[in-house]
């Protein structure tokens, strides 16, 4: 984290950078608001400590003109002539925190380590949303001829309202196609609701989707708003409609048909303006045949029908999918991807649960893969290949676990420093970590360290 003190009298900026430095934070000091502001633009500093009495011009202009620029930095106020109406008028301006002089030191450490504990977590909220992201917008990954068609399906199904069935075995991923078509579609900016058929209570089902009025049943206390409201001008999409009951079909087909549904207990009619996906693990004209489905809600969502194949039919994309999972799991520690021998294993494998199936045993990799090496049997593949398979790590002896980690994170931090000219923000990009979590780990790491840039 680094810190630039505006501070006119020169002992006080003194003192207090090297009081601040010791702490192991980088420092920067002015004597003037003008000077301050110069090196402010320059480096962008996570905090500012500035006086409130400054020569030509007050701390609040300094308050004011760096939060203008950078909102996320955090102000702190420091005067001898403190008042309650100066206290709010700097709160109330974005001053994170107000100091009066005389003060110890450890008071403002105080602020400042509570400071870096908090940049420390918006730096690590920023890193899940980033990976949350990547959940949501998990994109078809593969190479393979019947991917690339699928891709392109997506973007023409996508620009009609039609109903949509998609067809896949259980984990090639049939919810991602359908957030797929949502994501590049007119209702992108409206809600994309996921409803599992065979997830819900058969009894359930009705007021699930399409709600309940207050008082409809025992329990009933408030009305409540079903999926398909819930969904209101963006997408449903209904997962496993193979497992919807014969009662469910004929009411799913009137919503087909009308576009309106009406919630379990009430009689007014309820428009909806939803685009329909459906998905089915099993072959719908089958359980037509049978009588397990009904022939008419068949062709209302066989519409626009889209298939995607089984893993084991498209194995050229098992090594694009592996790298895919290993980037999203992986971040970096341990593993950083698969060797020749575990691919061979994979290539062989059948896979019977699809890309589901790979991406767990790539989770799988990555856990057991802090031994070095590993049993095939503990993958749970069947393979070309019988015994222990060696991971992509190291050879040779270790020490303790915990004093082998440390010694390699000092050796690598020392490297990025002295690549970077011990400039930490340079040091923090080469690694690929957040600034304040390297500083943070220069400070226990070197505790004897000066100042980095």
């Amino acid at each position: 984290m680094n810190i630039l003190i505006i501070e006119d009298e020169k002992i006080s900026r003194i003192s207090l950078a090297n009081t601040i430095r010791k702490e192991g934070f980088e420092v920067d000091s002015a004597d003037s608001a003008e000077t301050g502001l110069e090196l402010f633009e320059k480096h962008r500093h996570h905090v500012v400590v500035t006086d409130l009495r400054l020569p030509n011009a007050s701390g609040m202009h300094v308050l004011s003109s760096v939060l203008a620029k950078a909102p996320e930095t955090k102000v702190v106020i420091i005067t001898a002539y403190a008042t309650v109406e100066t206290a709010i008028a700097a709160l109330r301006l974005g001053a994170y925190d107000y100091l009066t002089k005389p003060f110890s030191p450890e008071k403002l450490l105080s602020i400042l380590r509570n400071l870096r504990r908090l940049l420390e977590v918006v730096d690590e909220n920023r890193e899940l949303r980033n990976r949350l992201q990547l959940l949501e917008k998990r994109p078809l990954v593969g190479v393979s001829p019947v991917i690339r068609q699928l891709s392109e399906q997506i973007t023409l199904v996508a620009q009609s309202d039609a109903t949509v069935l998609i067809e896949g075995e259980s984990g090639t991923g049939k919810e991602i196609v359908a957030r797929a078509i949502h994501q590049a579609s007119p209702r992108s900016t409206h809600a994309f609701v996921v409803v599992s058929s065979g997830g819900i209570p058969e009894s359930l089902l009705e007021s699930e989707l399409f709600g309940h009025e207050k008082g409809a049943f025992t329990g009933a206390i408030r009305r409540h708003i079903g999926y398909f409201e819930r969904a209101q001008q963006g997408t449903i999409f209904i997962d496993d409609i193979d497992d919807l009951p014969v009662t469910m079909q004929v009411k799913l087909l009137r919503v087909l048909q009308e576009r309106e549904i009406v919630r379990v207990g009430g009689s007014e009619s309820v428009a909806v303006d939803v685009r329909i996906i459906a998905a089915t693990k099993i072959d719908l004209r089958r359980q037509v045949e049978r009588g397990q489905f009904r022939e008419d809600l068949f062709y209302r969502l066989n519409i626009l029908p889209l298939l995607i194949p089984p893993l084991r039919d498209r194995k050229e994309d098992i090594p694009i999918l592996s790298e895919h999972f290993f980037k999203k799991y992986a971040l970096g520690d341990r593993v950083t991807g698969l060797s020749e021998e575990i691919l061979s294993i994979f290539m062989a494998h059948d896979w019977p649960g699809n890309v589901r199936e790979l991406e767990n045993i790539v989770q799988r990799v990555i856990a057991l893969s802090r031994t070095g090496t590993m049993d095939i049997a503990a993958l749970g593949l069947a393979g070309p290949q019988k015994g222990a398979m060696t991971m992509v790590v190291p050879s040779g002896e270790y020490p303790p676990y915990e004093e082998f980690m440390l010694k390699k994170e000092k050796e690598i931090v020392g490297w990025a420093l002295q690549k970077s000219g011990n400039n930490a923000s340079e040091a923090a990009r080469l690694l690929k970590i957040p600034r304040t979590t390297l500083t943070s780990r220069i400070s226990k790491l070197f505790p004897s360290l000066g100042k980095t840039e």
